[in-house]
């Protein structure tokens, strides 16, 4: 019932309702390994994991119909640029869909702490390998980061090295939406859950201190999110293309034309991010 809420024709005339969507979604996913598996010994000590996965099974139906819908108008629209304008419509839903799913997240880390053993146990333990290494153990004892912000070498050197840390994850992302058509849909929740762990901890506990937690991090992290969410809506076109045999059709050189244009333009976001998270993410975290 609740994956049917969904509609992708409706979310792209008002994407903004997705944001609701992907806060009933992940807040659903939490209450359900919270209350219920929370209470298993064994399902219990992959809560983290469980979370995403009802996430993704909540989100997948809209993820898949939209692709399919994305891919039908490659074989309709023979304007490029209606076509770009009607693909920037299904990645701006996406967009809302996943901000609605780091709120979920990371406002349900705050109002409910003694959940957060259980409901985030992998990815708080990512998020003290990245960032806090030398203190492994004390930061999963305590739970928490005082800062998003770690200790790094500003310059091109550090630009390269945080996009090509993201141009292989874009790769996974092409290649799960390549082999499954949403499947992508797994990396961009399992990203939304690490993200609302990190800006719960960073927001000290207190609601009122989220919308600037969620400013600090997100600033560079949308852009990244966003080539994210274009990557994997060119995989799917073209895996959607697959399935129908669209690719035996005399649209195919389109298709696979308006795919790759849809990852050159994914990679240089994932550029332009990177340069926000080194020069200018640093500064604007100063000023608050």
């Amino acid at each position: 019932m609740l994956e049917m809420l969904a509609k992708p024709k409706r979310a792209k005339r008002k994407p903004w309702e997705m944001f609701f969507i992907g806060l009933l979604y992940s807040v659903v996913s939490l209450a359900i390994v919270g209350f219920i598996f929370g209470k298993d010994s064994v399902l219990s000590a992959y809560g983290g994991i469980l979370v995403v996965t009802f996430t993704v099974l909540f989100s997948f139906p809209f993820m898949y119909y939209l692709v399919k819908l994305e891919e039908g108008e490659d074989m309709e629209i023979t304007d490029s640029g209606k076509l770009v304008k009607e693909h920037w419509k299904a990645v701006v839903a996406l967009m809302w869909l996943f901000f609605g799913f780091v709120v979920g997240f990371s406002a349900w880390y705050i109002l409910f702490p003694q959940y957060n053993a259980i409901n985030f146990n992998a990815q708080i333990q990512i998020f003290c390998q990245i960032n806090n290494p030398q203190a492994y153990t004390a930061c999963l004892e305590s739970n928490g980061i005082n800062s998003l912000m770690t200790g790094r070498a500003s310059g091109i050197g550090t630009v390269l090295s945080i996009f090509a840390n993201n141009v292989y994850v874009l790769i996974f992302t092409i290649i799960f939406s390549l082999a499954f058509g949403a499947g992508a849909l797994f990396i961009l929740v399992w990203n939304a859950s690490v993200i609302g762990a990190a800006i719960g901890m960073f927001a000290e506990s207190s609601l009122s201190n989220l919308p600037l937690a969620i400013l600090r991090y997100m600033f560079h992290g949308l852009p990244e999110i966003l080539a994210y969410f274009i990557a994997a809506l060119a995989g799917g076109i073209i895996s959607v293309a697959i399935i129908r045999k669209d690719m035996e059709s005399y649209k195919k050189w389109d298709i696979i034309q308006d795919a790759l244009s849809l990852i050159i333009i994914s990679i240089l976001v994932l550029l332009a991010s990177a340069f926000l998270e080194v020069f200018i993410t640093p500064q604007v975290v100063g000023l608050f």
